[in-house]
C-alpha cells in the first residue's frame, strides 16, 4: 500500500507539471483560433462563433493558477488545498466539457454563417480602392487558391465585374505559379477553378476541430488528475499510515 500511496503522489506532482503545460497550449490553441478567424471574419457574421475559442483561452488562464494551487497543497500536503484543488478541476472540466458541446454547435453552424454572407462581400468587394472586405477576399483567393463563390464565373455576376468591364477577375483569381496572368476570363486555365465558399467552410470547421479536440485531450487529463488527487487526499485523511509515510516514519 506504501508504494501505491508513494507512486500516486509522485504521479500528481507530475500532473501538476502537465497541467502548466497544458495551460499554455491551450491558450495557444485559443489565440491561434482568433487570429485565424480574424482573416476570415467578414465570411460570418455570429461573433459567438468565437465563444469556445474565448472559453479555452480562460480555461488555459485558469488551468495555470490551479496548478499553483496543487503545487502549494502538494509540498504542504494540505487536505483543504488538495479538496479545493479537485473542486476547481472538476469545474473546470465541465467546462470543458460545454467547449466541446458549443464547438460542435457552432461547427454546424459555419457553414449556414459563410452561405448567407459570402455574396453579400463579394458584391461588395471594390478592386480599385480595396477596402477590408476586399483586402478579406484577395487573402482567401490566394490563401486557399480558390476564386470566386462555387468557381471563377460567379465574378461575372459582381457590381465590380460590371463597373470595370474588362471581362476579367481579381488577380488574386491567378493561379500562384503563373506570372503573367491577367484574370482575363478568355484564359480560364490560368485561373483557379474551385470556389472559395466549399474552401472557407471547411478550414473554419478545421479550426472549431481545433478547440474540440484541444478541450477533448485536457479534459482526459484533468480525469487523471482528479482521480490522483482524490485518492491522495481520502488516504491522507482516513490512513494514519499514510500520515507517517509523509512524514517519513514508520508505522507499526
Amino acid at each position: 500500500f506504501a508504494e501505491g500511496r508513494a507512486w500516486c503522489s509522485k504521479d500528481l506532482t507530475t500532473f501538476l507539471w502537465l497541467l502548466q503545460a497544458a495551460a499554455g497550449i491551450l491558450c495557444y490553441v485559443g489565440a491561434y483560433v482568433f487570429i485565424t478567424y480574424d482573416d476570415y471574419d467578414h465570411f460570418f457574421e455570429d461573433v459567438y462563433t468565437l465563444i469556445p475559442a474565448v472559453i479555452i483561452i480562460a480555461v488555459g488562464t485558469l488551468l495555470f493558477i490551479i496548478g499553483l494551487i496543487g503545487c502549494c497543497a502538494t509540498i504542504r500536503e494540505s487536505r483543504c488545498g488538495l479538496a479545493t484543488f479537485v473542486i476547481i478541476l472538476l469545474l473546470v472540466f465541465i467546462t470543458e466539457v460545454v467547449v466541446v458541446v458549443l464547438g460542435y454547435i457552432y461547427r454546424a453552424k459555419v457553414e449556414d454563417e459563410v452561405d448567407h454572407s459570402i455574396r453579400k462581400v463579394y458584391n461588395g468587394y471594390n478592386g480599385t480602392n480595396p477596402d477590408a472586405a476586399s483586402r478579406a477576399i484577395d487573402y482567401v483567393q490566394r490563401q486557399l487558391r480558390c476564386c470566386g463563390i462555387h468557381n471563377y464565373s460567379d465574378w461575372e455576376n459582381t457590381v465590380w465585374f460590371k463597373q470595370t468591364k474588362n471581362n476579367s477577375v481579381p488577380l488574386s483569381c491567378c493561379k500562384a505559379a503563373l506570372s503573367n496572368c491577367t484574370g482575363s476570363l478568355t484564359r480560364p486555365m490560368d485561373l483557379y477553378s474551385e470556389g472559395c465558399e466549399a474552401l472557407v467552410v471547411k478550414k473554419l470547421q478545421e479550426i472549431m476541430m481545433y478547440v474540440i479536440w484541444a478541450a477533448l485531450a485536457f479534459a482526459a487529463i484533468q480525469l487523471l488528475g482528479m482521480l490522483c488527487a482524490s485518492i491522495v487526499l481520502c488516504r491522507r485523511s482516513r490512513d494514519p499510515a499514510y500520515e507517517l509515510l509523509i512524514a517519513g516514519g514508520t508505522y507499526a
